[in-house]
């Protein structure tokens, strides 16, 4: 016989089962199916799951969404980091079925003597499959409804709510019907899910002007650093810089005497992706670093994996066919025309040998596990193989389980989520390029409000050593400071590359490009080190906000809430169980006041028309104001502030 019962548009559900949906430990899955079966017979519909190391599978029941319209749901919270699989189970519950209509032909005064006897067989039915105990505790009611001397205290239990609960409790699991899909589910680290980075150039990090920095220098910066509450400290390439065909300052094609080059142009006679640039220090100094970071500051160092060559690096003459050679002999550099790389050279995914080239990049990110780190911000990875990423990626975790990898990916939607889906578990973000409150609105919407939610968690950079965006090229520091306060309050992973931020760098190229006049990444920079602006007391109070409110540690759980300013832009944030929720609202003019009324989710915080008592306390300035209206005005003067960031409290 078919199955009678039909499960369809399950979600969530990547690509018909084809990639895992993402969470950490106890974070809610919540699935929905659209269920329905021939006739009025009654269905019920479980969630199974199981962790990769478990034999049984555990379930929850499905309830059906008053909607009209067959739809399902139920969830699930993982327990442990790992694997796990899910699926939907749907059968026909005849048992439910004669419980419901003997509960309408009772009340309409129809005699209920055959319909006890029908029960009766069906508690026999439920019962075989029952344990020692319950069978015991079902041959009391089989006994009453089957003893005709007992009609009326039989219909009576079998209308009581004691005896609903048996039905319920009991199901009798016919027809059924398993989805054809068992879906993954990949449960990782909380690091994944909530971060705040701070990018710095090591070499940089000297406070002697014009000296080149070392590791320890950059030792020395952690105390204030973790005092900005960051817990991510990353570095660009640490390697051997190459020194042929190496850039000078400002990009040029010529380095002069003393030019450091980029650091993203790796590998010398000095050595390559293993290698350490010996003017930053030796291997032990680099894990002392990691170390002390990790140990004292709670801090994780993250590298930065590149995996392309300069044209002295020691794979080219060891492992030509690595790469691409041209008619006339000469390797060719990286481009993106008509720009040309000409310090750089790709690896050639294509070759011949490419089990070996494999098996040589997954073996740095092991070395560099090997030596403590737990983090990789990857360049470019989308001008890779996609096949190598998925496959590198599964077979580093299967080592490292809490390793986290970083997706550079400033491409097209598709392949940003496809990076996503192949198994990395941060990735770069349009969010310096969204400054309207239409596209902020938009874009968080379709993060946290599609399928992207299940698999892709954004991380939100308002500068990068590549992008200086536009609006920040005026260099208004309240701008600077409005974006940081965005950044950081609308996702749960943010990054900046400072002190470059916390100073207000901002001078542009002549190109008309989103760059940096006289970049660091090819120079060294003498910044103050101990320079404080209100740019780094304000990023400071926002990112110990962070981690002392679980609303703000994760992205997905956000309401945009009504003003008719537009530039005024006011959300909530709340953890899954409501025991944190903050109020945001931020000025997205930096140069004038702004002011509007905005409106309150009543029902979402329990409240009514006619009693509104909420509190809510501003972090930056220590006021408390307490609303008790549904529409609220709200005045931001940007000499004074350019956001509120509260926590709210109802009674």
């Amino acid at each position: 016989m078919k199955q009678r019962v039909i499960i369809e548009h399950v979600t969530p559900e990547i690509d018909g089962g084809r990639h895992a949906i993402k969470r950490i430990v106890n974070e809610p899955v919540k699935v929905s199916a659209d269920i329905y079966a021939d006739s009025h017979d009654y269905i019920r519909a479980v969630v199974r799951y199981k962790h990769e190391s478990e034999k049984k599978w555990s379930e929850v029941y499905m309830s059906e969404l008053h909607n009209g319209n067959d739809t399902w749901t139920a969830e699930f919270a993982p327990t442990q980091k790992g694997f796990y699989q899910y699926t939907i189970q749907a059968w026909i519950d005849n048992f439910l079925t004669w419980h419901n209509g003997f509960i309408k032909k009772f009340n309409a005064g129809q005699d209920m003597a055959v319909e006890l006897e029908i029960g009766v067989d069906f508690l026999k039915k439920v019962r075989k499959k029952a344990s020692k105990t319950d069978k015991q505790f079902l041959d009391s009611f089989i006994e009453l409804l089957a003893n005709k001397e007992q009609y009326h205290e039989a219909v009576q239990t079998v209308m009581s709510e004691d005896f609903r609960q048996i039905v319920m409790e009991f199901p009798l699991r016919q027809h059924m019907t398993n989805y054809n899909n068992k879906l993954d589910l990949q449960v990782e680290y909380d690091k994944v899910n909530f971060s705040t980075w701070y990018e710095i150039f090591p070499r940089s990090a000297s406070r002697t002007p014009g000296q080149h920095g070392t590791f320890n220098d950059v030792e020395k910066l952690l105390p204030q650093i973790a005092a900005m509450g960051f817990d991510v400290l990353y570095m660009p390439p640490i390697h051997p810089v190459g020194k042929l065909n190496r850039k000078g300052r400002n990009n040029t094609v010529t380095a002069m005497p003393g030019d450091v080059g980029s650091p993203w142009a790796i590998g010398s006679d000095e050595g390559g992706h293993k290698a350490i640039h010996p003017q930053l220090g030796t291997l032990e100094e680099y894990k002392n670093l990691v170390d002390k970071a990790r140990g004292e500051y709670g801090i994780d160092v993250a590298m930065d994996v590149a995996f392309q060559c300069a044209p002295d690096h020691p794979w080219i003459k060891e492992h030509p066919e690595w790469f691409i050679w041209r008619p006339d002999g000469t390797i060719a550099y990286a481009e993106n025309p008509p720009k040309k790389y000409q310090d750089i050279v790709p690896l050639n995914f294509e070759t011949d040998d490419w089990k070996a080239l494999w098996e040589e990049l997954k073996s740095v990110f092991i070395y560099w596990c090997e030596q403590g780190i737990s983090i990789f911000r990857v360049d470019n990875p989308h001008t890779k193989s996609f096949n190598f990423w998925e496959w590198c990626i599964r077979e580093v975790r299967a080592e490292y389980p809490d390793t986290i990898f970083l997706a550079e990916a400033f491409s097209r939607p598709r392949i940003m989520q496809g990076l996503a889906k192949l198994g990395y578990n941060q990735s770069y973000s349009y969010f310096a390029w969204r400054t309207t409150k239409k596209e902020l609105m938009e874009y968080m919407t379709e993060l946290t409000q599609t399928e992207m939610r299940e698999y892709y968690r954004a991380n939100f950079w308002p500068n990068t050593p590549d992008i200086n965006p536009y609006h920040l090229m005026s260099g208004n520091p309240k701008m600077f400071e409005l974006r940081y306060v965005l950044a950081a309050t609308l996702s749960s992973n943010v990054g900046v590359y400072s002190p470059a931020y916390e100073q207000y760098e901002h001078i542009p190229t002549n190109n008309g490009k989103e760059e940096y006049y006289y970049s660091e990444k090819f120079e060294i920079k003498d910044w103050d080190w101990d320079k404080r602006t209100p740019l780094s007391h304000l990023m400071a109070t926002i990112n110990h906000a962070r981690k002392e409110h679980k609303a703000l540690q994760q992205t997905a759980n956000i309401m945009f809430l009504t003003c008719e300013n537009e530039n005024l832009l006011p959300y909530l944030k709340w953890s899954d169980d409501k025991s944190s929720i903050m109020f945001c609202v931020v000025n997205l003019d930096p140069d004038h006041a702004q002011a509007g009324w905005i409106q309150l989710p009543l029902e979402f915080l329990g409240q009514s028309q006619n009693n509104v008592n909420v509190f809510l306390n501003d972090i930056p300035s220590g006021e408390l104001y307490h609303w008790t209206r549904e529409w609220n005005y709200v005045y931001l003067n940007p000499e004074k502030s350019v956001y509120h960031l509260c926590e709210v409290t109802v009674s």
